[in-house]
């Protein structure tokens, strides 16, 4: 049964990770749009805080945490995204359902586990329009960088894991803007195409210890600076519309643009926590960034470092109950505060969270169903911007089961 599951969610999974808009956000204008770090479903719940590992959950953020795991895991999710936009002057209402990540992994040894998925890196989605009856602007975009990554996690010591993973990124944005004027015949409009694409590393390391009758964790991650290739191009052409609001082109041309790199920024994480082996864990983590280079000069807006912490935990009551459901139930809470690292109009693009979230076993099995919710804020009504209130709901499915096992009967 659970091969069927992961055949299924594989093809739609791809399917939808080529074709999907994966934000609403305005902000996704600038660069590759907005990038998505926050870790799967259990990771989000508890503030995105990734330094928590198990054996039958993928940590999709520290590689190093692979070496825990005892059985082959499938896991997939997805998230729906209502969002608020607020001005000064008024507000609008959005709303986006994405698939957000799909990995497997195999125990290779006893202290050993290989991992490979595919997953979102970052997503463009905006339409800005302003018009008159006879004048304006309209601004939209659409795409994704996808990562397909493999990597593996090895017990070092009994307390210390060593992991890294290496992702192929590719993908492709596609932005536009009209420009309509009352003094014209004819308005602009201009799209520009990108092709991007590139590999990234991360390396990280996992400490565990007893320090009396607690469980003891530290963990470290890096991600070195990398590049991906945009191979670029433009179309301008004269426009005008019907009255029923149809686009009619009159003439358009091809604009030859030089090809460009993107450079990501490295990325170094550390965090630290305490807890009692499937009882409780609460843990910090902190992020810092160097500034990006996404080959795009705006008048009014430049990057610099970016940073995070997140501060979370889950609780237990009784993993092993056989009376009470509800005692089984892993509750997780964490808050989440970031420094996108974006900054418009000099104001710096912060964006804030409360979160929570419940893992539900499955009966029988050691498979569960997380659930997880955001509730957050991106950005200022200062200086013109645009502030996002969002309320993220996560589904995460995390199937285990034990494969290549050699039957001693028939």
């Amino acid at each position: 049964m659970i091969k069927k599951i992961i055949l299924g969610s594989l093809f739609l999974f791809s399917l939808q990770t080529f074709a999907q808009e994966g934000t609403a956000s305005p902000y996704s204008f600038y660069g590759i749009g907005e990038v998505k770090s926050k870790g799967t479903t259990e990771n989000r719940a508890m503030g995105s805080l990734g330094i928590v590992s198990d054996s039958i959950h993928i940590n999709l953020q520290n590689p190093a945490t692979f070496s825990d795991l005892k059985l082959t895991t499938f896991t997939v999710a997805g998230t729906f995204t209502p969002t608020k936009q607020i001005t000064t002057e008024e507000e609008q209402k959005a709303q986006r359902t994405t698939f957000d990540y799909l990995a497997m992994s195999f125990p290779v040894s006893k202290k050993m586990g290989v991992v490979l998925g595919l997953m979102p890196y970052s997503s463009v989605g905006y339409k800005i329009v302003n018009y008159t009856d006879t004048e304006g602007t309209k601004f939209t975009g659409s795409g994704n960088v996808n990562r397909f990554f493999t990597g593996f996690g090895y017990q070092l010591t009994k307390n210390l894991s060593f992991g890294a993973d290496l992702a192929y990124n590719f993908g492709s944005s596609d932005k536009s803007a009209v420009f309509i004027s009352s003094d014209l015949q004819f308005g602009t409009r201009e799209i520009n195409l990108a092709e991007m694409n590139g590999l990234t590393y991360k390396a990280g390391l996992n400490f565990k210890s007893k320090i009396k009758k607690f469980d003891f964790t530290t963990a470290l991650t890096f991600s070195p600076t990398s590049i991906l290739k945009s191979d670029n191009t433009r179309n301008i052409a004269k426009i005008t519309y019907t009255p029923s609001g149809d686009e009619i082109v009159w003439d358009s041309q091809d604009v030859v643009i030089p090809n460009s790199e993107i450079r990501l920024p490295s990325r170094l994480t550390l965090g630290t926590g305490l807890g009692l082996d499937k009882k409780w864990f609460l843990g910090v983590e902190s992020t810092f960034s160097s500034k990006g280079n996404y080959g795009v000069n705006y008048p009014n807006a430049s990057y610099e470092s970016s940073s995070k912490i997140a501060l979370g935990g889950y609780y237990i009551p009784k993993y092993n109950s056989f009376s009470s459901y509800f005692d089984r139930i892993t509750y997780r809470a964490g808050v989440r505060y970031e420094n996108t690292g974006l900054v418009v109009n000099s104001e710096s693009i912060k964006d804030r969270a409360v979160t929570f979230g419940f893992g539900l076993p499955i009966s029988g099995s050691l498979s569960n169903v997380n659930i997880g919710v955001e509730l957050g804020k991106r950005g200022t009504t200062d200086s013109g911007l645009i502030q996002e209130n969002y309320m993220s709901f996560s589904v995460g499915l995390s199937f285990n089961d034990r494969w290549f096992v050699k039957r001693k009967f028939d």
